[in-house]
């Protein structure tokens, strides 16, 4: 069989793209009219859409659409072959009323990954959106642009998510996500585990810890795979940071948990961050420069009514203070001088001063900044003084009082620090001080429990809340995910969460509730 073979199906898709001339872009039109050797006249073996279809990172004129041609054996011969998709963008569900369309190619340079900025939109309005490559027909994606910059907007919803660890339990979360009526999904780190642990093996990672490209492509493909998780993209728009695991656990700038040589570890880091990129929805790829570095931290505006803020803490930090000498990454310790530091930064210094500078000029109603842990301290009282994790906020106190300084001096109103990594369930009040009842309540925090990732132990829980008054609420033995319903008046908080571990069919009800009014730093229970 000829697979290149030309069909009427092809000359009829032909045909629309002409008719749809007068949506495209002038660039978009003259790759249309180049055309392609590949593409329109191929003949799939096996769907190459097997991986999904995504959106993320919105504005008020464009959203970027994701896919990634999935080859298999059955279609080996494509592999080193470019290949060309378009891409269809449509005002209705039921796909009658054209908007846009690409004509993209693709390459294994890039895993057959596809990122198209899909602009010329409307402001603050759902679009529909497929891809189209030869005989093969993508599943219909939901997309969704952020309000004009001045819009007046009554209502953001997100739901808040983190930690889905593929062999600790399945992603119900995201099959209760797709089925809820949201703006966004809000993913804050460890969209992959590049680790194992066998004494909570529910299902199987394929293939060892990852080190090379192509080895984090086969972990991202394996999580992409998962039925929920790819509703989830289908039906929602999501804006993402990362933290750890999707490199390496505990990993610190150029600096992993064995202390490998900087280089080697960096040139690690340069494929997973490529990796992260071909697999995710977004703006910016690698550095070609220098692939080790990808600027993933990020503004994005709803309305007047919230700037969001997505900060990247793993990539520019300062190592852990007062290391293992036989180890990197994080540790509990007690009576570390260094935490003084204030040269030390969890953020950068650069990444600090646009924060700041960005919170100073907002005058969107909420202030919401999304980062991948939790900022309220959590150490707890022992007989030798207070311990420190030094992975967390806890172990840059210098540049948290730095954050939480600048909210004060400013008086800045309705500020919420979102975060996930501890795999639990926290409402907190935030100080400059943390747990001072002198020091003025500045702003709120809400941190969701994993979608997958195992918990802490209840007793030691226990003794975080015993020695943490700020903490109002934290419960570990759950999963799941957080509702945000934000409006100008206030945010209400609903953690929905299933038993551990999370089953295929696990049932989510409400865990808790907390508001957080406007004008008023702090939280309340709902």
């Amino acid at each position: 069989m000829n697979r290149f073979l030309v069909s009427r199906r092809d000359w009829q898709r032909r045909a629309l793209a002409l008719a749809l001339t007068p949506w495209l872009g002038a660039g978009a039109q003259a790759q249309l009219n180049q055309g392609s050797a590949m593409g329109s006249g191929l003949r799939w073996q096996v769907d190459p859409f097997s991986l999904g279809v995504a959106s993320g990172q919105p504005q008020s004129g464009s959203v970027v659409l994701w896919t990634r041609l999935h080859i298999t054996e059955a279609d080996a011969a494509l592999q080193a072959q470019t290949i060309a998709l378009v891409c269809e963008v449509f005002a209705d569900e039921a796909l009658r009323q054209p908007v846009r369309q690409w004509q993209v190619q693709t390459d294994a340079s890039r895993a057959h990954s596809v990122h198209v900025v899909a602009t010329g939109l409307q402001p603050g309005r759902p679009y529909w959106y497929r891809f189209v490559c030869g005989s093969a027909v993508s599943p219909v994606g939901r997309a969704r642009t952020s309000p004009g910059v001045d819009d007046p907007v009554d209502r953001l919803r997100i739901a808040l998510a983190s930690c889905q660890h593929y062999e600790q339990g399945y992603f119900a979360a995201h099959r209760e996500m797709a089925r809820s009526d949201l703006d966004l999904v809000l993913f804050v780190g460890d969209y992959i585990y590049e680790s194992s642990n066998a004494q909570y093996l529910l299902r199987k990672h394929i293939g060892g810890v990852p080190t090379l490209l192509d080895e984090y492509r086969q972990r991202h493909a394996q999580y992409k795979t998962d039925a929920d998780l790819q509703a989830c993209h289908a039906a929602h728009t999501w804006v993402m940071t990362w933290d750890d695991h999707e490199v390496d656990n505990d990993y610190a700038n150029n600096q992993d948990r064995r202390l490998t040589d900087p280089q080697v570890f960096l040139r690690r880091r340069a494929a997973a961050y490529q990796a992260y990129f071909e697999h995710m929805p977004l703006r910016l790829g690698p550095d070609a420069a220098n692939a080790s570095q990808m600027r993933i931290y990020d503004r994005m505006v709803w309305g007047r009514l919230a700037d969001l803020w997505t900060l990247d803490c793993r990539q520019y930090r300062d190592h852990q203070a007062c290391p293992d000498p036989m180890r990197g990454g994080g540790r509990v310790v007690v009576g570390c001088e260094a935490l003084a530091n204030p040269s030390r930064s969890m953020l950068g210094m650069a990444q600090e001063q646009w924060l700041s500078d960005g919170l100073t000029r907002s005058t969107q109603r909420w202030k919401l900044v999304a980062q991948s842990t939790q900022v309220s301290s959590s150490g707890v009282i022992t007989p030798m003084g207070r311990s420190t994790f030094t992975d967390g906020w806890d172990g840059y106190p210098q540049a948290r009082a730095r954050l939480l300084g600048t909210v004060a001096q400013a008086r800045m109103d309705n500020v919420v620090m979102l975060g996930g990594d501890v795999h639990m369930n926290v409402a907190a009040q935030l100080r400059v001080q943390p747990n001072n009842e002198r020091s003025p309540v500045v702003a709120s925090e809400i941190v969701t429990t994993s979608v997958t990732s195992r918990g802490m132990s209840e007793k030691l829980l226990a003794q975080i809340r015993d020695s943490n008054p700020d903490i109002v609420h934290a419960r570990a033995d759950e999963r799941g995910y957080t509702l945000l319903d934000v409006r100008p008046e206030g945010i209400h908080a609903e953690f929905k969460t299933t038993p551990n571990p999370a089953r295929v069919d696990g049932v989510f009800k409400t865990q808790a509730q907390w508001a957080i009014r406007a004008g008023v730093a702090g939280l309340q229970k709902a």
